[in-house]
């Protein structure tokens, strides 16, 4: 009777995937805002007269902020000290108050001919709000990570990781799938709006999470979860000065570096160069989050069951090689392929992160989690900024091959062979990362749900 008592809310199954699921529809919420705009670049062109460029710096614009102000890392900071409950509060705020003012940017701005900055007024005040959104988007990242790492610790962390990951991504999937069809029935920017109603109903749902969570913390022990929620500035130098700090920051970056920025021109290269369907084409295009919903959860209950975390690592990079080199071939253009390498990106979009974010959590302990997760975010959120961007400007300068129905033709064999040799580095780096394994032994190799009850 007394051990009944004396159980913590995450100890029932029920409540700490109740738990997750909340806050998982907070960032499926996320992930279609984030996605939304993507297939419908040439519609931008057509519609709005953005350029490749112009649509270039609107996508990486999600990072500008975390990465030249810094926003992310302070994010960490501020989760680390003052807890995930005000953290995530404030994120998902600042993920309605972006996208509003990308909604506002592409209706009352859309016929507007005035120059800021040297971009169009309209491009400029959607990037400013795609730029707000991404800081909150991202702080929701870290902050949801160390939310499971909190429920879940010692029991199925990498399952519930995958889980969250997966139901994430749903949202992407509907984003690539319905955008081009519901801006052709109700207007350009009716996607934006279902994304930023979208949002709004995940703000409601993060404050429910927050009573439940507010509730485990009075019934874990005085002292334990003040000392989690602490930051100190030594944290960060014991974290950079960590080699496993910096061999997954640079794995993250360079592999999603090929998956995110990759996505947001897919649609356009789908039919370019496979004659795809633009219907079709963003359904497609979403594939490889369709695939992680259905695999993250089963690789992520692998590594909590038998372990080898760091060889999917290296299994995902080098999946990434294949996709994007015979994507390259100019002479490889079937559809069917097309689609079969798609597939196969998603398996490596879900082997990498369900290996990835666990690791994480085994290397470094609870209260400098998310300090961890945020530079670990900020130095992802380079390649997000910058790859897009340059991206755009190749487009725009050296791949242009003809017009049709106001927007320009492109061939994407310069932008996917940058894809490719990204993906080299990333493969060099997760075989760093494996050595690195075994000499500092971080266990990266060994089940979670073992290690947790050695």
């Amino acid at each position: 009777m007394v051990e009944k008592i004396q159980r913590k809310l995450n100890d029932s199954a029920a409540m700490r995937w109740g738990a997750l699921g909340v806050v998982a529809f907070t960032m499926l919420a996320a992930y279609y805002v984030n996605d939304v705009v993507a297939p419908l670049k040439t519609m931008l062109e057509a519609d709005l007269g953005w350029t490749s460029s112009e649509f270039g710096f609107f996508t990486g614009a999600y990072s500008f902020l975390n990465v030249f102000l810094l926003m992310l890392i302070w994010g960490g900071f501020i989760l680390d000290r003052f807890g995930v409950r005000f953290t995530g509060k404030l994120s998902t705020l600042l993920m309605v108050g972006g996208t509003i003012m990308e909604y506002y940017a592409m209706t009352a701005l859309s016929g507007s001919q005035s120059t800021l900055l040297g971009y169009k007024t309209g491009v400029l005040v959607a990037s400013a709000g795609y730029a707000v959104f991404g800081v909150g988007a991202e702080v929701a990242g870290i902050t949801v990570t160390k939310i499971i790492a909190k429920w879940f610790r010692g029991k199925e962390m990498a399952t519930a990781m995958g889980v969250q990951v997966a139901v994430a991504r749903i949202g992407s999937q509907v984003a690539y799938a319905s955008a081009i069809p519901m801006a052709r029935a109700l207007g350009l920017t009716a996607p934006v709006m279902t994304g930023l109603l979208l949002l709004v109903a995940g703000t409601v749902s993060f404050f429910v999470f927050s009573v439940m969570d507010r509730k485990l913390d009075r019934q874990i022990e005085s002292g334990q979860e003040g000392n989690e929620e602490k930051f100190s500035f030594n944290d960060v130098r014991n974290i950079l000065g960590n080699v496993g700090f910096w061999l997954i920051a640079l794995l993250c970056v360079l592999f999603y570096s090929c998956v995110f920025p990759f996505q947001k021109f897919a649609s356009e290269f789908l039919v370019s160069k496979y004659a795809i369907d633009e219907n079709l084409a963003g359904a497609i295009a979403g594939m490889p989050a369709l695939g992680a919903l259905i695999l993250t959860p089963l690789f992520g209950g692998f590594i909590d069951k038998h372990g080898k975390a760091a060889s999917m690592m290296v299994l995902g990079a080098a999946m990434l090689i294949l996709v994007h080199g015979i994507y390259a071939f100019p002479a490889v253009n079937s559809w069917f392929i097309a689609i079969v390498l798609m597939i196969i990106l998603g398996i490596a979009f879900s082997l990498v992160p369900s290996a990835m974010w666990p690791s994480v959590a085994k290397i470094f302990p609870q209260q400098q989690l998310g300090t961890a997760y945020a530079l670990i975010f900020f130095i992802q959120n380079i390649g997000l900024w910058g790859i897009p961007t340059l991206i755009g400007w190749i487009l725009d300068n050296y791949c242009i091959v003809g017009e049709a129905g106001g927007a320009k033709l492109y061939d994407y064999t310069l932008p996917e062979m940058t894809f490719t040799l990204i993906a080299v580095l990333s493969l060099v780096v997760a075989f760093l990362l494996k050595r690195a394994d075994r000499k500092h032994r971080y266990s990266l190799e060994e089940p979670n749900i073992r290690k947790q009850h050695a």
